[in-house]
């Protein structure tokens, strides 16, 4: 089960979300107890918002770095640490979540709630992934391997919110 502490911020956060996936919001209103674990993750481009910064998962291919949310911590504070764990990066989040989801992260696992928060760093800075987990940058333009395809889109969607100052 998840603490209030948690909880509380989760809701929150996904209730300022400035975009929403796979009706999140909904799937989290039908669950007034979350027994599953919350995902937090980070969209991370470049000044320029034509790259993005990912990790590879021994599984899932190419993705935002990001990881389970640990009980007493907020979604933001998880991205962080994530962020920092998984790329070696620190990073000012943007004010509010870039977007929350409802992911399935494997086929026996629940589906979990996941806030996406946003950075922009630049691309010269050093990147340091986990062992046996790069990290790199990538064109919003190219593909890259992933089992979460439409993360692509829904980054350069986000990408494109930003250049344009919203």
């Amino acid at each position: 089960m998840i603490d209030q502490v948690t909880m509380n911020a989760a809701v929150a956060d996904a209730g300022l979300a400035v975009v929403e996936f796979d009706d999140a919001r909904a799937w989290l209103r039908a669950r007034p107890v979350l027994t599953e674990p919350i995902a937090a993750e980070v969209w991370v481009v470049d000044p320029s918002y034509r790259r993005v910064l990912l990790v590879r998962h021994h599984r899932r291919g190419w993705v935002a770095p990001g990881g389970t949310v640990e009980i007493g911590e907020t979604p933001r504070a998880a991205a962080v640490r994530e962020l920092a764990e998984e790329a070696g990066v620190s990073a000012e989040l943007s004010d509010v979540p870039a977007a929350v989801a409802v992911r399935s992260y494997r086929a026996d696992l629940s589906a979990t709630l996941c806030l996406v928060y946003g950075a922009v760093v630049s691309a010269e800075v050093e990147v340091r992934g986990e062992e046996g987990q790069p990290v790199g940058w990538f064109s919003l333009d190219e593909e890259w391997e992933s089992v979460f395809g439409e993360d692509r889109g829904r980054m350069r969607g986000f990408a494109r919110r930003l250049s344009v100052g919203g």
